[in-house]
């Protein structure tokens, strides 16, 4: 995995605990977004740790960049910075995960664990932020009305592939295959107006067909 931090004395302190990891390796440390960028390239890891404000351009640019060359690399942002804005920014980029830097190293762990099985990681802080607490119930409101206009095999469908399942373990689950899978998704992504998974896990959180713990694990 890559660490992506201009902070020296944070990289390094990350870089040393994460090495301590029996299931991790730090194939290398950059603290910018062209030199993130260039490791990425060359290393081709399976997880960065990506801050957001660095020298040689922007967090958001490089995900971007990292995501389009090497679509495989899974990428948790960790930044102090949890507005809407830039919360919104880092999904659109190709994130996976969005943690603020007060969270504690073992909380940071078993997300980066949960981003690998391929889930989404929001930070409780960063969530909250998204939008305010009457906009919040309005814009749940109007979830709940399309959560009704799911079929009922629709909605297992959705539980399941929002848990992390594969297409071919929800088939198996319900005896289906995974292309009539595949098709019960896209059927019910598209009467949500949700064009990707990590829409996808909000909307779930968002309704409450998917907790989201303290820690910002779902």
């Amino acid at each position: 995995m890559l660490i992506v931090e201009d902070q020296h004395l944070l990289r390094i302190g990350l870089s040393r605990m994460v090495s301590e990891l029996d299931d991790y390796c730090i194939a290398g440390e950059a603290s910018g977004g062209i030199e993130a960028c260039r490791l990425a390239a060359l290393t081709l890891p399976d997880l960065i740790l990506m801050d957001l404000s660095m020298p040689g351009g922007s967090g958001f640019e490089a995900i971007a960049t990292i995501k389009r060359d090497t679509p495989h690399t899974r990428i948790i942002v960790l930044t102090v910075h949890h507005s809407e804005d830039n919360v919104r920014e880092a999904f659109a980029s190709g994130a996976d995960g969005y943690v603020v830097k007060d969270s504690s190293f073992a909380d940071l762990v078993r997300e980066m664990r949960f981003v690998m099985q391929g889930k989404c990681v929001v930070s409780l802080d960063a969530y909250r932020s998204r939008v305010g607490l009457q906009g919040l119930r309005d814009e749940n409101a109007h979830k709940a009305r399309l959560w009704n206009t799911l079929t009922s095999r629709e909605r297992t469908v959705m539980r399941l592939v929002v848990e992390g399942h594969t297409s071919r373990q929800v088939g198996e689950c319900l005896k289906i295959s995974p292309k009539t899978v595949e098709k019960h998704r896209a059927n019910l992504m598209h009467k949500l107006g949700i064009a990707n998974l990590t829409g996808l896990v909000h909307f779930a959180i968002d309704i409450g067909v998917l907790a989201l713990n303290d820690d910002g694990r779902v």
